[in-house]
């Protein structure tokens, strides 16, 4: 299948601000399902409220559109039920790791086959710019119009600590490492947490004078690095990019499915 044939056409052109990167990211997936060679009919896309949310509404896959937050609450009821099907969340910084970031730990606690695909803009972009749990001490948003004063988290030490089976980060500049990564992140039996660090000119940019989508794309470039690179040693402020954890352990699902048996045979 090409990559258009996993889209709605019809809800073309999509609705997000010009230069968002979250269109970076639909292409990212998108080329990284079609590389796998996946059936539509064997995806299940679940998403909550927000920007990232509406990149369920313009695949063509199995899609839930939730509330906010509890996206990864409803994939794990799905997963249960289903679990040969291919669950995969995208979230907004806010959606994840805010409202929902008690799911967000206990589903990497739990080590259930969903691949989590964080959208760090750093900012609540669909309800008006409000500061959230990932932009960081100084930042500026319609909630703190004299700079926030909350440390943000780091999501690649939080879905570590919390359990994650799969850990990785890119940025919406680097493309082809994204496609890789959430390639990668599919075909992992277990949880798979995917932040893409994407850009918010919109209301990031403007209120922390970011500059433009451009500017914001090219500071993605600039100030990333790979993991364990000489660039990372010589800059330390730099933020690293890859894949941080892989590793492998028993997946929910197929416990649970071991425990469904053992009560099956008590009965007989």
């Amino acid at each position: 299948m090409a990559v258009k044939d996993y889209l709605r056409e019809r809800f073309f052109p999509h609705l997000w601000c010009a230069g968002c990167g979250h269109g970076m990211v639909l292409n990212g997936l998108l080329q990284a399902v079609e590389k796998l060679g996946m059936s539509k009919n064997e995806i299940v896309m679940v998403s909550g409220i927000g920007c990232s949310a509406r990149i369920s509404g313009y695949v063509d896959f199995h899609t839930l559109h939730t509330i906010h937050g509890r996206a990864l609450a409803f994939a794990t009821g799905v997963k249960m039920s289903r679990p040969e099907l291919n669950l995969i969340v995208p979230m907004g910084d806010g959606d994840a790791l805010a409202i929902g970031g008690n799911h967000f730990i206990h589903a990497a606690r739990r080590n259930i086959d969903i691949t989590a695909i964080v959208m760090n803009n750093r900012i609540y972009g669909m309800t008006g710019g409000q500061f959230s749990p990932l932009s960081g001490e100084g930042i500026q948003a319609t909630t703190a119009p004299f700079s926030n004063i909350d440390y943000s988290f780091d999501v690649v030490e939080l879905a570590k600590a919390a359990g994650a089976t799969f850990v990785a980060r890119t940025t919406s500049y680097h493309v082809q490492q994204m496609t890789d990564i959430i390639k990668k992140a599919i075909l992992h039996e277990g949880f798979s947490v995917v932040e893409v660090l994407s850009q918010c000119p919109t209301y990031f940019g403007r209120k922390n004078k970011a500059g433009d989508a451009v500017d914001m794309v090219k500071w993605f470039k600039n100030n990333t690095t790979t993991i364990g690179s000489k660039t990372k040693q010589e800059n330390p402020d730099f933020i690293e990019r890859g894949i941080f954890v892989q590793t492998e352990s028993p997946e929910y699902c197929n416990e649970y499915e071991k425990i469904v048996e053992r009560a099956m045979a008590m009965t007989k």
